[in-house]
């Protein structure tokens, strides 16, 4: 399996939501994976909210760290956006694409929908270059 990690600082929103796309446009033989530098202790409640709204159940996933073992099982890496240059995911991955996307943290739920809706975009590009 070819694994593909998604990385934000706090593991929180952006890249628990293109994990969770990935899996659901998943392309045969790849994996997803998702982790932050400052993993946050729960997922954003209105990136769940969100989520749920378009059916997608991410309320018992949770943060992790980023591992050496992940950037090294890593066959794609994308960074999500860094609002915290100093932890910022890419700066320890090699071949890293970033995505430049919004953080929904502090976000209105009318925001984070936006923000999920550029997120599903963007990962079923990457699908489809995959395919």
């Amino acid at each position: 399996m070819k694994k593909v990690l998604f990385v934000c600082v706090e593991n929180a929103g952006r890249s628990q939501m293109a994990e969770a796309f990935f899996r659901k446009y998943l392309p045969s033989g790849f994996e997803p994976i998702s982790a932050g530098t400052k993993p946050a202790e729960k997922v954003n409640l209105i990136v769940i909210q969100a989520m749920k709204e378009i059916g997608i159940d991410i309320e018992k996933n949770s943060p992790q760290s980023i591992s050496q073992q992940m950037i090294d099982e890593a066959k794609i890496a994308v960074n999500m956006g860094c609002m915290d240059e100093e932890a910022c995911p890419a700066l320890f991955l090699r071949d890293v694409t970033d995505w430049q996307i919004q953080d929904p943290k502090g976000k209105s739920i009318k925001e984070v929908r936006e923000i999920r809706n550029q997120v599903e975009q963007r990962v079923k590009e990457l699908v489809s270059q995959l395919q």
